[in-house]
């Protein structure tokens, strides 16, 4: 009996925390995912979740990612971690985390830090644990590498200021678009008040020529938590780039758990958001470009550059040979590479077939329908 109230008493180590935070720290996916399986999280061999990141030169690298807190008071119904739910409870403190991401960086088995937590107290109570954790590695260790904080929804000016100082990169969770979608998913957080305001002051903090513009800012939307459609999302995502100085946007596809009545959402449908984000980023797309089906959702069997190009069948095929590269971007499967490959081949010589671009893969065969030579 000794034993077994020993057992049932005894606190958990810093390792055990850790295992137990970096495990949770897997339903905060913001910039944890992406397009491509070079980017999805994977385990460690210590069974930690790390997560792979493109590096701006082209290589990559690993983030060291863990909740600092995994206690929250608020009651979103999408997350696993919250209020209701019997889950175990745990903490580090701000050295305690400072010291085993130090340990890591030191043995170079990551970059960079991801550090997020839950609601404990108040917004600003969590903040101070994050930023503490961050000054203890830029003071105390002289670590001048990568930090992205979470901001918490609620939080005050100074302590998201004091975040966005610290750090390389801050994100506050979207979550989904617009004050009645928020309202499906919590009676705690107002959507303007703690998700918008304090995203537009990040945004004026990190803007250009301002004193934090090498920071990123970066946000997420969960998807189909609380029923709303693509539309409304993308609508949302064009906007926060457009005004916001949004440097990305990621998606997590919902998936069901105790509390919340809608099934799951196919992971797809979070595939073709991350389509139409990159056509938006990287080929000139506009909210006004994006087909959506007669229920507001982009299709799951088409991409939606396909879906474009279906819709404006009257413009193609178009020439290969004279299309600027605007257009040639419009095309099914001509991605920035192709489009450059034509416009430098035709200096020398016309283009008379598909096959003169390459080997004529999948990619190559689509846009084939879509070109005349």
């Amino acid at each position: 009996m000794g034993e077994l109230m020993a057992l049932i008493i005894q606190k958990p180590d810093i390792q055990k925390k850790l295992e137990i935070l970096s495990t949770d720290a897997q339903y905060d996916l913001a910039c944890a995912c992406g397009s491509s399986k070079e980017e999805h999280r994977k385990r460690s061999k210590d069974g930690n979740w790390i997560y792979p990141v493109t590096l701006p030169n082209g290589g990559s690298s690993i983030l060291f990612k863990t909740l600092i807190s995994n206690g929250c008071k608020n009651d979103c119904k999408y997350c696993p971690l919250r209020e209701q739910n019997d889950v175990q409870r745990v903490a580090l403190s701000p050295d305690e985390t400072a010291k085993v991401f130090m340990d890591y960086y030191n043995k170079r088995k990551v970059f960079g830090l991801f550090l997020s937590s839950g609601v404990t107290g108040t917004p600003d109570v969590a903040m101070a644990r994050l930023n503490a954790t961050a000054s203890i590695l830029r003071k105390k260790h002289h670590f001048r590498g990568y930090i992205h904080l979470k901001v918490i929804p609620g939080a005050s000016e100074s302590a998201i200021t004091e975040a966005v100082s610290l750090s390389s990169a801050v994100s506050l969770n979207i979550e989904t678009p617009g004050e009645k979608n928020m309202a499906r998913l919590s009676s705690k957080k107002d959507f303007l008040r703690d998700i918008v305001e304090p995203i537009k002051l990040i945004s004026r903090l990190t803007g250009k020529g301002e004193r934090y513009e090498r920071v990123k800012q970066t946000t997420q939307f969960i998807v189909g938590a609380a029923g709303e459609k693509d539309a409304e999302i993308v609508k949302y995502m064009c906007g926060m780039y457009d005004r916001l100085n949004m440097h990305r946007i990621y998606f997590s596809a919902y998936q069901q758990n105790a509390g919340m009545t809608l099934p799951p959402v196919p992971l797809m449908r979070e595939h073709r958001l991350y389509q139409v984000d990159f056509l938006v980023r990287k080929y000139g797309f506009k909210e006004a470009d994006v087909v959506f089906g007669s229920d507001g959702n982009l299709s799951l069997e088409r991409d939606p550059k396909e879906a474009w190009a279906e819709r404006h069948s009257d413009i193609f095929p178009i020439n290969v040979n004279r299309a600027p590269k605007e257009e040639l971007l419009k095309v099914p499967g001509i991605g920035h590479i192709t489009a450059a490959r034509i416009i430098e081949q035709r200096k020398s010589s016309r283009i008379r077939s598909i096959g003169a671009l390459g080997k004529v893969g999948v990619r190559l065969s689509k846009a084939n329908r879509y070109l005349s030579f």
